[in-house]
């Protein structure tokens, strides 16, 4: 190896499996390879110096994938001695030396608790030539404290809290990402500060169970008090969060997002079952009843709210009766969107040793007809917005046959997908720009405008896509609890001239 060869900086890639805490899991990652001196392989780099897989453990076949691409890289480690590979996130932290035993040529296997550790674990696994895994049970460092490389320009995730405190018997994750821990109110707005000065438009709020923030230090209206405080963050132009549980949802959170102007008026609700009995089953704290009088209210606030969902068919001893009543919710929630799941067992969950574990085709055939109901329902909701003028954020990669078509598209405030015609402004519209246009088409799943739009607003995050900037925060670290902006507020991380 030259000498110059021997001095070039590692490149690295990471790929990302699951939820959305698993995607800003990775903007954390990437942050910290980076600080180390590492760079970000190109796409056409078919053999970066080290590629990390943020692994999710929630689907049956989680496993599966995982092993599989191991397999696949294989060959090209044999054929590039120096490259690592790192196996992160929930799969990791569940299978720990597992995957060491079954792909030895893995390098380094960390959990959901230790992400922070990754750059020292592959250091020491060059240095010792051996595999490393580490694995801890509770956090040691409170995630939001890491540096992060963001991956978008105009929208950005800030976590408030990590870790649940349910018992759902179909789920993992609470063994997985441990207890609820609370970030103070006044970092989550430092951090939401820090994005905004860097031309981003639009934060979602996220936590396993967002609209329990609170709970660690006392007060149970916290999450509304946050919603109510982005409110005031001037060039903060759209607020989401993800996912609420039905359980703790508080009619002073509706009035925060009826009332505060820059809080979008969409809502994503697990329903998981529309079945009582499922439900206790389940270990949902809720029922039915329940769950469509939050719907009712936060339509009586705001008659335009967008509302999607979590749905599990097949779970053990689910009735026809139990996925008629399922229906029967779907129908009368009139869903905007829905992510529809057959059941899978997950080793190391209550459900997985349940009796009555229902036959494959029985779930197939059930899931078929879900979606179906699901796509009728969408499809008139979306309908009904034909002709209405629609404010769309424009992004990136949302429209996978915007070059064929000569469309862009992007997601309107209540969160719809929307594909639309520049028209005279081609070439004009970035990436992180706002665009008012005027629905002519209506599917399931998008809408289409494909009129001349009414108007374009550049915006800072615009003027960021085009010079091929990316936001980079700071960490901000977990402190006591108060509601406000903290004493010395983070400034505005330096941004990277590099593209992406």
């Amino acid at each position: 190896m030259t000498t110059a060869a021997a001095s070039s900086p590692r490149t690295y890639q990471v790929r990302t499996y699951g939820c959305q805490m698993n995607v800003h899991d990775s903007e954390r990652i990437a942050g910290l390879l980076e600080q180390a001196g590492y760079l970000r392989a190109g796409d056409a780099d078919d053999a970066p110096d080290v590629v990390v897989f943020n692994t999710c453990a929630v689907r049956e076949n989680a496993d599966n994938r995982l092993y599989g691409n191991l397999g696949q890289l294989r060959p090209s480690k044999d054929r590039h001695p120096g490259m690592q590979i790192a196996v992160g996130g929930c799969l990791a932290q569940k299978d720990r030396s597992e995957i060491v035993r079954r792909a030895p040529w893995v390098d380094v296997v960390f959990g959901t608790h230790n992400i922070g550790s990754l750059p020292v674990l592959l250091e020491r696994a060059r240095h010792n030539a051996a595999a490393e895994v580490e694995i801890l049970e509770s956090l040691d460092v409170f995630p939001s404290t890491l540096p992060t490389r963001r991956e978008s320009t105009y929208a950005g995730w800030v976590s408030i809290s990590v870790g649940c405190n349910n018992t759902c018997t179909f789920c993992i994750v609470p063994a997985l990402r441990g207890k609820e821990r609370d970030r103070r109110p006044g970092d989550v707005l430092s951090e939401v500060r820090a994005l905004v000065d860097e031309g981003v438009l639009e934060v979602t709020l996220l936590g396993q169970n967002v609209n329990s923030y609170g709970i660690e230090f006392g007060d149970r209206y916290a999450f509304g008090k946050l919603l109510r405080a982005c409110g005031d963050i001037d060039g903060l132009e759209r607020v989401r969060f993800t996912s609420p549980h039905p359980k703790d949802f508080t009619d002073d959170v509706i009035a925060a997002m009826a009332e505060t102007p820059n809080v979008c008026h969409s809502l994503h609700m697990p329903l998981q079952s529309g079945s009582d009995d499922v439900l206790r089953a389940m270990r949902r704290s809720y029922r039915s009843e329940r769950y469509l009088g939050i719907i009712e209210k936060v339509r009586a606030a705001m008659p335009d709210a967008a509302i999607t969902t979590d749905i599990i068919v097949g779970f053990p001893g689910e009735t026809e009766a139990d996925f008629e009543r399922t229906l029967d919710v779907v129908r009368a929630a009139r869903f905007s969107s829905a992510f529809t799941f057959q059941y899978s067992k997950r080793p190391g969950t209550p459900a997985a040793t349940m009796a009555d574990q229902l036959p494959k085709p029985v779930v197939q055939e059930r899931y078929e007809r879900l979606v179906a109901c699901v796509e009728e329902i969408t499809w008139a909701e979306n309908r009904r917005l034909v002709g209405e003028t629609v404010e769309v954020l424009v992004a990136v990669g949302e429209g996978r046959k915007d070059e064929r078509t000569g469309r862009l598209s992007g997601r309107a405030r209540d969160g719809r997908l929307v594909h639309f015609d520049a028209g005279s402004l081609a070439g004009q519209i970035r990436p992180g720009d706002i665009v008012h246009t005027t629905v002519t088409y209506a599917a399931p799943h998008h809408l289409n405008a494909d009129g001349e739009p009414l108007a374009h607003r550049r915006t800072p995050a615009g003027d960021a896509a085009e010079a091929g900037r990316r936001p980079r925060t700071a960490g901000v670290s977990l402190g006591l609890p108060t509601v406000g902006a903290p004493p010395s507020p983070v400034p505005p991380a330096a941004s990277s001239a590099c593209a992406c």
